[in-house]
């Protein structure tokens, strides 16, 4: 009887089921989308007991369509958007609020208040003051909902980011996380991988509401849930680790970006953790049960895909997303022109809230497919300041970056991508490296796949893109980004 490893995808805007054979090919997948809860401007909220009936829904559905029985499942694993904030009863399981989102920004006079602390939370998070973070959510929940401080230091009200949440509701009751989720908080310390006392009192955050930190491979608990016999849940990763994990970036210096609404870039910097000087994040990339913790910089573009549908639906430009490629095809270059898209500021390497979006290099001369092409490499130009910052920090030369994500489907993108780092830029056989990876973890803990030698061997790389770019071009053209990046800082 074939055996399979399910992972659950809980991802910002949908939940998905994903079956994976020990070939690490998809056997049957579903998803539900899930409603987005904006109360006021900058707030994002998703509600939590949706987002468990979706969980239950899609599981369901992934076994109809598979057609196999319950059995054949030896463990599944969970993948979540990182970040985001849910706290709930310990007896009821009801939550006391909506879960805050990663990209709510109701923490900004939080963060603000906390900025004389920013050394500190760097030198132990590795990551800096921001409300992106899952702490600052915590501290607004815990101040602005009625008697809930008071359920928290009682011991009835615990938190969680989305992992947390699932794991509790499938396993009755486990409440856990890993190191990956527990590394976006702004209050677990990287070095010990436990919750820092000194910055919970900061926060002002009862330590008694967190969940336990454990490895991302490991048997945390078994569910009954929806099913006859118990099943192990024995992985969880972030979003963004987890995708890492997939793409089989085991060795030090491995980085793969993932091209969604915006760009995750991670770079494997082993056991080492490597504080940045250069504007990115230290994470923690993954930690197999009794190995160390394998360390990771991090480096976020906000706006890459998101940018082609602005352009879709506030220019019509185009009326299909995909269409910004043949467009894009009917020039050889952007005809001087270069696209910084700083909606709400950028992010890493520059951290700089007050830039503003800036087209740049206008003349008689331009045309639609110029500003088309000015567009996707706007993508291939903000990887690149990333690029730059990762190779300062680490002391490495990259030379290759594994790439995953919808954006990766533009061949033309993919080559400048390729040319404008001079590194060779190389896409898997299986793009739904998030949900692979975190079944990667989970399998490796129950010993469906032994090693990761093992997985290594099972990534299959389906294209590659080498660099075909002069290095003066290169430098001209990265020359001219940079400084229309300077016209765009500061503007607000």
């Amino acid at each position: 009887m074939k055996k399979y490893v399910g992972a659950i995808d809980q991802g910002t805007t949908s939940t998905r089921f994903i079956l994976f054979d020990h070939d690490s090919n998809i056997v049957a997948s579903h998803q539900i989308e899930h409603k987005q809860i904006f109360p006021k401007a900058g707030w994002v909220e998703h509600d939590p007991l949706e987002i468990w009936r979706n969980t239950k829904k899609v599981i369901a559905a992934t076994l109809q369509k598979a057609k196999i029985s319950e059995n054949q499942i030896v463990t599944i694993g969970i993948t979540n958007q990182r970040e985001t904030t849910v706290i709930w009863n310990r007896k009821t399981g009801k939550p006391y609020y909506n879960a805050i989102v990663w990209q709510d920004t109701r923490t900004d006079k939080i963060c603000r208040s906390l900025k004389k602390y920013e050394k500190l939370f760097q030198q132990k998070t590795g990551l800096p003051v921001a409300t992106y973070f899952s702490g600052p959510k915590i501290k607004w929940l815990l101040d602005n909902v009625k008697d809930l401080r008071k359920a928290a230091e009682n011991g009835e009200a615990i938190f969680g980011n989305i992992d947390s949440w699932i794991t509790w509701n499938l396993t009755d009751g486990k409440h856990i996380t890993d190191v990956t989720n527990a590394s976006r908080t702004m209050l677990m310390d990287l070095e010990l991988l436990d919750w820092n006392d000194e910055l919970l009192e900061i926060l002002d955050i009862p330590k008694k509401m967190l969940p336990k930190i454990c490895s991302s491979s490991e048997i945390y608990g078994k569910t009954k849930f929806g099913f006859e016999n118990e099943i192990p849940i024995s992985g969880i990763l972030g979003d963004q680790q987890a995708a890492f994990f997939g793409q089989t970036c085991f060795q030090k210096g491995d980085v793969k970006n993932t091209y969604g609404t915006g760009c995750f870039i991670l770079m494997n910097t082993g056991n080492e953790i490597v504080h940045s000087k250069n504007g990115l994040l230290t994470t923690v990339g993954y930690q197999i049960k009794d190995q160390k913790p394998i360390y990771a910089l991090e480096g976020s573009v906000a706006i890459a895909g998101s940018l082609i549908q602005w352009i879709r639906d506030n220019f019509s430009l185009i009326t299909e997303s995909h269409e910004i490629n043949n467009l894009a095809e009917k020039v050889t270059d952007n005809g001087g022109v270069y696209f910084v898209p700083a909606f709400s500021g950028l992010f890493a390497p520059h951290w700089n809230s007050a830039a503003r979006g800036t087209i740049i290099g206008l003349t008689h001369f331009v045309n639609k497919s110029h500003i088309a092409r000015s567009v996707l490499e706007a993508t291939a130009f903000q990887t690149r300041d990333v690029f730059e910052a990762m190779q300062k920090d680490s002391g490495l030369k990259i030379k290759e970056l594994k790439v995953d994500g919808g954006m990766t489907a533009s061949n033309l993108l993919m080559q400048f991508q390729a040319d404008i780092l001079n590194a060779s830029v190389i896409l898997p056989n299986i793009t739904e490296t998030t949900a692979l990876g975190v079944a990667y973890a989970a399998g490796l803990a129950v010993g469906f796949w032994k090693n990761t030698n093992e997985l290594q061997k099972n990534w299959k790389e389906k294209k590659t893109w080498k660099p075909n770019m002069t290095e003066i071009k290169r430098k001209i053209l990265y020359d001219h980004w940079q400084k229309a990046v300077k016209r765009s800082l500061d503007w607000e």
